[in-house]
Formats: C-alpha cells, sequence, structure tokens
C-alpha cells in the first residue's frame, strides 16, 4: 500500500489549530516583511528626490565638475535624466524639465507603490 502525500480538501472538517496557526503566522510574517519593504522604498525614493533637487539647484551655480560631490550627483542622476532628455529636449528658453519629470515619477511610485504595499501588509497582519 502505497503511503499518501497529498491529502483532498474536505470541506466538513476542521482544520487543526496547528495548522492554522501555522498559516497564519506566515501571513503575519509575510506582511512585516511587505512593510519593511514598503518602508525601504519611500526612503529610498524620497532620498533619490533630494538629490535630483540638489543636482538641480547645483545646476543653477557653476560648481567645480571636479568636485567629487558634483560627480556623484551627475552619476547618480544622468542615467534616468539622460533617458527623459532624449525623449523631451529642453525647451527654446533653455529650461531642463527633466527634474520635474523625475521628481513626478517619484511622487507617482510613492502614492502607487509604496501605498499599495503598505496596504496590502495591513491586511495581512
Amino acid at each position: 500500500m502505497k503511503p499518501i502525500l497529498f491529502r483532498p480538501f474536505v470541506p466538513n472538517r476542521a482544520v487543526p489549530p496547528q495548522i492554522l496557526l501555522t498559516w497564519v503566522s506566515v501571513l503575519f510574517i509575510f506582511g512585516n516583511f511587505l512593510q519593511a519593504t514598503a518602508t525601504v522604498l519611500d526612503m529610498a525614493l524620497t532620498l533619490y528626490m533630494w538629490i535630483i533637487i540638489i543636482r538641480a539647484l547645483l545646476s543653477w551655480v557653476n560648481p567645480d565638475p571636479y568636485n567629487p560631490i558634483v560627480q556623484f550627483l551627475h552619476r547618480a542622476t544622468d542615467p534616468l535624466m539622460d533617458r527623459i532628455r532624449r525623449v523631451l529636449p529642453m525647451s527654446g528658453m533653455g529650461i531642463d524639465f527633466s527634474p520635474i519629470i523625475v521628481i513626478m515619477g517619484i511622487f507617482f511610485l510613492r502614492i502607487f507603490v509604496v501605498q499599495t504595499l503598505s496596504q496590502i501588509a495591513m491586511q495581512m497582519q
């Protein structure tokens, strides 16, 4: 006789409390993981938004391009801002709208993704 590895679900049967407690624990832990992920993502997006703002403010003055902080700001923001500049070129007035577009995208991600993850996490706890 073969051992039964999988027992089919029977609706009239009560779930043992050990299995129910384990399932609730898994959901609680996964909910906490989602909440932590949402918090870290929110902090990373906020930090990147401030890096974009600082870069935009520094563009109004003529910073030393060999300064390590200025080089970091350019390396951190150029990949995303260059993509936007290719799609949306500078206006005739010489105004670069790419920082504004990036900041609007960050706000969208914070509202849509972070709040969605937080709400799903709250429902799981």
